[in-house]
């Protein structure tokens, strides 16, 4: 079943025409990768996906589901069970790992009282004490403010607190791996590979396409706005696409 499709989306910032006509779509399960350099909109899709303003959709659509969730504003898009690790991170600096872990029983509660439908058929909300299982690392910090941790600790952080939202059904993994050192690199793959393991579903937006391929089951690589290519990793890896991507 798909989970995810975008048909001929068209954004913009102000007068500026950043996606073109983009058609994705995402099966229940599937680990898909959106592939591209810097500037070539990936991060646009994700706030498209997310209903996060600017960028604005003017034409085209978003499914979620089996929804139409294109006018839908994002904490509406986040309570129907999408999840993003966006890049750059951005923690509460100031509170410690385990704060962090827990703001989303703020969330949680608002969800029981708002929440205009019944919870779907998502992924049960892990605990911190699971969460720490999958990042041992977070465990030693957990009384340590997130501000001065590491750049991997930080990205462990921000991928571990979105896997505490309710319902959970589509996770987004904005850049993940961006300005890491190799070694954190594979630490944080790992952790995602773990993660996809466990059959949740995953967009996963890099321009580190060797990493993004150890972990996907498809692609598509995205350029000026534009879908170029489409295909499996074999394909992709077959494909000579490095006019296209950071290699």
């Amino acid at each position: 079943m798909t989970l995810l499709e975008l048909d001929g989306v068209h954004a913009y910032y102000g007068a500026s025409h950043i996606l073109r006509g983009v058609s994705m779509a995402i099966d229940e399960g599937e680990v898909v990768s959106l592939l591209g350099r810097n500037g070539a909109g990936k991060t646009t899709t994700v706030r498209s996906i997310v209903g996060v303003e600017p960028p604005e959709v003017r034409s085209g659509s978003v499914r979620f589901d089996g929804a139409d969730v294109t006018e839908w504003p994002a904490d509406d898009i986040v309570r129907a069970g999408v999840g993003v690790v966006p890049e750059g991170r951005r923690l509460f600096t100031e509170l410690t790992v385990e704060e962090n872990l827990e703001m989303s029983n703020i969330a949680r509660g608002r969800w029981n009282t708002i929440y205009r439908r019944a919870p779907g058929g998502g992924s049960p909300t892990m605990t911190v004490n699971e969460l720490y299982d999958l990042f041992p690392r977070l465990e030693e910090r957990r009384d340590q403010r997130s501000g001065t941790l590491s750049g991997g600790e930080q990205q462990m952080l921000s991928i571990a607190r979105t896997l505490r939202l309710p319902d959970l059904q589509l996770l987004l993994l904005d850049e993940p791996t961006e300005g890491l050192a190799p070694q954190i690199i594979q630490s944080v793959s790992e952790s995602i590979r773990e993660i996809t393991g466990q059959g949740l579903t995953v967009l996963l937006i890099e321009q580190n396409v060797r990493e993004a391929l150890k972990l996907a089951d498809r692609g598509y690589v995205l350029d000026q706005g534009e879908i170029v290519y489409e295909g499996t990793v074999g394909e992709l890896e077959r494909e000579d696409l490095d006019q296209y991507l950071v290699v």
